[in-house]
């Protein structure tokens, strides 16, 4: 009961987090579903539906990574005085996370099938019945076992990512949690960075290699390939994220820095691993979105969804920002002491608003031009 209690009497801020999970849980079901009723609508057996199928784990894996992070931040999961006397303990605060995560997720599922049956014309009653009949299959068969099984995906997928997440790792590491409201920082280099520029360079070199896309009735099919290029490449920057927020935050504090040049290279040093995934994800989105709107709008792009595409891209993006500015605000949360640690010592409060202002110069002085080169590279196959 007092877990219910600390779920439901969170901040606004909290709940709206939660509800934006439900949003993108949903629209990854929705998407699930629409794959799921082209399937059952062919009479013959087709490659194109599993391929949209695993096409359809790049909105799953943004959606579950945003459901992580807004899990990290939940103060109603963060180790506290006192919650272990009343029985919640690291252990069982990690399985409210997990459980509130799974909830959230299960109403956005729940949700993303009632509006596709109503969008299809299958419930009746409310307005705009049957809107999207011929684009969601309408009048086919759909099996239900199946469709639940996919929309059961994203809930425990990210129960599952929540609870390893979040799981307890040593009393000294709890400890450390406690005193910072967040994961304890780690001064280690990470060591993904080369892994992860090859990763993605393996990956731009088999999207160059990839044959030419093939138009077929439903719309664009991608070919494997295509998919593979760009989930190594997706994969491969969010390696090598870490290792880059890292080598900036040596950058900036070298060559006699003074105190915001040392306070920013420190939080880039500290915050690397907790803000280099989410910004190496969205380098890779971004760059998709650069590529296709911007570098080469005409070319025959991959239409995984047909004319869903868009809405899939949509939710990728969406989720690739939600999830960094919800690492950002972990990150903030963490340095909550060290903040008031400084001011109790006479720093200014300019000070630590121009290393918040240096931080974030910097940090798109790196992946603004990064984010342009992915892009250019990926349309070098279509140029003359």
């Amino acid at each position: 009961m007092l877990s219910l209690r600390l779920a439901r009497g969170a901040h606004a801020l909290v709940q709206l987090r939660r509800l934006l999970v439900a949003a993108a849980s949903g629209g990854v079901g929705f998407l699930l579903l629409c794959t799921l009723a082209d399937a059952a609508s062919r009479a013959e057996p087709s490659p194109e539906p599993l391929v949209r199928l695993l096409w359809c784990l790049l909105p799953l894996a943004a959606a579950v990574q945003f459901a992580v992070a807004v899990a990290r931040t939940d103060p109603t999961t963060r180790p506290r005085p006192g919650l272990s006397a009343v029985g919640l303990g690291p252990v069982r605060l990690t399985v409210l996370a997990a459980v509130s995560t799974a909830v959230a997720c299960t109403l956005g599922s729940s949700l993303a099938l009632l509006l596709f049956l109503h969008l299809r014309g299958d419930l009746t009653g409310l307005p705009f019945d049957g809107a999207a009949g011929s684009l969601l299959f309408a009048g086919q068969p759909l099996p239900m076992g199946a469709a639940l099984t996919l929309l059961a995906l994203v809930p425990v997928a990210a129960s599952a990512a929540a609870a390893f997440s979040l799981r307890p790792r040593g009393a000294k590491r709890e400890e450390s949690f406690e005193l910072e409201g967040g994961e304890p920082r780690s001064e280690a280099t990470p060591a993904g960075l080369p892994w992860g520029i090859a990763l993605a360079a393996a990956g731009l070199t088999l999207r160059s290699y990839t044959g030419p896309v093939a138009t077929v009735d439903a719309g664009t099919h991608a070919p494997a390939g295509v998919l593979a290029g760009w989930a190594l490449t997706v994969l491969g920057l969010a390696v090598a994220g870490p290792g880059i927020v890292y080598v900036c935050g040596i950058a900036v504090q070298s060559l006699c820095p003074g105190a915001v040049r040392l306070l920013a290279g420190r939080a880039l040093m500290a915050d690397a691993v907790r803000i280099g995934r989410p910004l190496g994800l969205l380098c890779a989105v971004s760059a998709a979105v650069v590529a296709v709107t911007v570098l080469a709008p005409g070319a025959d792009w991959p239409r995984p969804f047909g004319e869903l595409t868009g809405l899939g891209a949509t939710l990728v993006l969406a989720c690739a920002v939600a999830t960094l500015l919800t690492s950002a605000l972990e990150a903030r949360h963490a340095r909550a002491l060290v903040r008031s640690g400084l001011r109790g010592i006479g720093a200014r409060t300019s000070t630590l608003r121009a290393s918040a202002v240096l931080r974030t110069v910097v940090l798109l002085g790196v992946f603004a031009p990064l984010t342009l080169a992915v892009a250019q590279l990926a349309t070098m196959p279509l140029r003359p």
